[in-house]
């Protein structure tokens, strides 16, 4: 564990500044205006500050730093504490979006930025006089190839079809493209990857999660390969998955990549514990041994590169009043708590299982103004909020910098998580025994009961757990199936997969419709959790294209994502 790499940091921020008139969306401007290539790709460390500038539109406290918790919403585990229209977050996680909504438009822009920085990178290296000699350029490249598929791949899932090239932009009408099927865009992600895989090095205790490593492109790959052999929404509005050949293709591949990292040896869980590691995510700490890929966050005044972990996504605290200006530092800033947990997943942890206090935290800070104190307060059920990151888990520095601000980075790709999926392929290619070792690895570290056919009923069935009526479990696969799905909400929950998860198993409708209608949050008619009253199969597993695109881009021909 150590502080984190603030060189990363110097980095991008100098890139922010140089890059910011390419911060416009891509129809509007030469959306490479703020590279010159006569300065960036004249040496390897010039051409690593093009690098930073793909890490830079990642970090933007408007993408990743917060925009990006309404794409992972609303879920079976949580949702949003209002349900009033703002055409932002709200409207997104309560399914009741359209195409003009702004955070959305945000997403897509930012999307296509990083992509268009990272084309114009790989270009740029390219054409430099040592490239084929130099391997320190190759590994830059690999790097700006493992961004690229990392955006290309949020492509996929949030929007399904779109327009996509692997050239940079270099002029207002080669911005405009038609849709490309998303089967040929996963092709590019996965050659992406296995470049990545072949020119990056492991990771090592002295390496930061906040660079791309094998480690992170061998992860992705696992995350593309399960994401692609489930299901998403088509273009004519039903829901598909591929042929179960190209299904086992995946897999087998998904296994491939998890005996690398066996072989490897270096990842593991963080031998500090569960708890420990997500205070450290909130305390400017990195570990490069279970956080394998991170999003980087360091707020400076005046830029956009804080960000709103632990905030807006963490247990409220209330604002401090009453005190000078130059005090500010002395105490927790406000955190709004937006995020509010299904409570019902309290209850479905094991007994001794760690994870629950840490995933869902059921208390608020309230403010005095007359001793000047935060009080700790408990909260009712119905209130209670996503726990992972927190103003009271952060540095002293850090929990008084800014009201809405923080330097707390989001880590995207896990250990854990790469034990699941590894568990996951190997139950869908008949191997269930390894699954269930695997499964019982996560449990394990978080104190829970292993798992097995023999108390599957008693800790996987009700009235420990609900019933699933949409996963059929009366065989082993079945039941292995079912751990996942719990398994995964317990260890991942809030952390940007769940939702994906359950739209590639088919079953985000059902989910939301089960959970829904059984939380204590929804009943008395008072609605808090209105997603599965409003989701539409056939329409929301998708966002829409924003609406300006479809009006400015004449290959999109009008036509949007089914329902918009």
């Amino acid at each position: 564990m150590k502080k984190k790499n603030f060189h990363t940091h110097a980095l991008i921020f100098l890139l922010a500044v140089a890059l910011c008139a390419s911060c416009s969306d891509l129809l509007e401007e030469e959306p490479n205006a703020g590279y010159d290539k006569e300065y960036y790709f004249t040496s390897a460390d010039r051409a690593e500050m093009a690098i930073m500038g793909i890490y830079n539109s990642i970090s933007d406290y408007r993408h990743y730093g917060w925009y990006e918790m309404g794409a992972h919403a609303s879920d079976d585990t949580y949702f949003t504490a209002r349900v009033n229209s703002d055409n932002q977050v709200h409207d997104m996680v309560h399914y009741t979006l359209n195409s003009t909504n702004e955070w959305v438009e945000a997403l897509w822009q930012f999307k296509y930025q990083g992509i268009d920085r990272a084309n114009t990178t790989i270009t740029g290296i390219q054409g430099m006089a040592d490239y084929g000699e130099d391997e320190s350029l190759y590994a830059l490249e690999a790097e700006a190839r493992f961004l690229r598929a990392f955006l290309a791949f949020d492509l996929v899932k949030y929007w399904g079809d779109v327009p996509f090239k692997t050239t940079e932009t270099d002029s207002y009408g080669a911005a405009y493209g038609a849709r490309v099927d998303r089967e040929i865009i996963y092709d590019q992600i996965i050659g992406d990857l296995e470049f990545a895989k072949e020119h990056l090095a492991w990771a090592t205790a002295s390496s930061t999660p906040e660079r791309a490593t094998q480690g992170a492109a061998r992860a992705l790959l696992m995350r593309v390969c399960l994401q692609r052999a489930g299901y998403s929404l088509q273009e004519d509005g039903t829901l598909a998955r591929p042929d179960e050949v190209t299904r086992q293709a995946c897999f087998d591949r998904v296994i491939d990549e998890w005996e690398a990292f066996e072989e490897n040896g270096y990842h593991d869980f963080y031998n500090g514990g569960y708890e420990a590691l997500f205070r450290s995510f909130s305390q400017d700490m990195t570990n490069s041994q279970e956080s394998i890929f991170e999003i980087a966050f360091y707020h400076l005044q005046g830029m956009r590169n804080g960000s709103a972990w632990g905030i807006y996504n963490g247990p409220q605290v209330a604002e401090p009043t009453g005190i000078a200006a130059s005090e500010a530092g002395n105490y927790m800033q406000r955190a709004n708590g937006f995020f509010i947990v299904v409570p019902e997943w309290m209850r479905f942890f094991d007994e001794g299982d760690v994870r629950d206090s840490i995933n869902i935290c059921t208390h608020r800070w309230t403010w005095n103004e007359d001793t000047r104190t935060h009080t700790l307060q408990e909260r009712a059920q119905t209130s209670w909020y996503v726990g992972k990151w927190r103003r009271e888990w952060m540095t002293d520095e850090d929990r008084g910098k800014n009201i809405n601000y923080a330097d707390v980075n989001f880590c995207v790709l896990r250990y854990a998580d790469v034990v699941l999926m590894a568990a996951e392929a190997y139950n869908e290619t008949g191997n269930t025994s390894e699954a269930w070792r695997l499964i019982n690895l996560v449990r394990q570290r978080a104190g829970a009961t292993p798992l097995n056919s023999g108390n599957y009923g008693t800790l996987l069935k009700a009235p420990k757990v609900y019933d699933l009526p949409y996963i059929d479990d009366s065989n082993e696969q079945g039941r292995v199936r079912t751990a996942l799905y719990w398994e995964r909400g317990f260890e991942l929950a809030f952390e940007g997969q769940r939702k994906y998860d359950l739209i590639r198993w088919g079953i985000l409708n059902e989910a939301l419709r089960l959970f829904g209608s059984n939380s204590a949050v929804n009943r008395d008619g008072r609605g808090a959790y209105p997603a599965y009253q409003n989701f539409q199969t056939g329409k929301h597993e998708l966002f829409p294209i924003p609406l300006v695109d479809i009006q400015s881009n004449p290959l999109l021909e009008g036509k949007n994502n089914p329902g918009y």
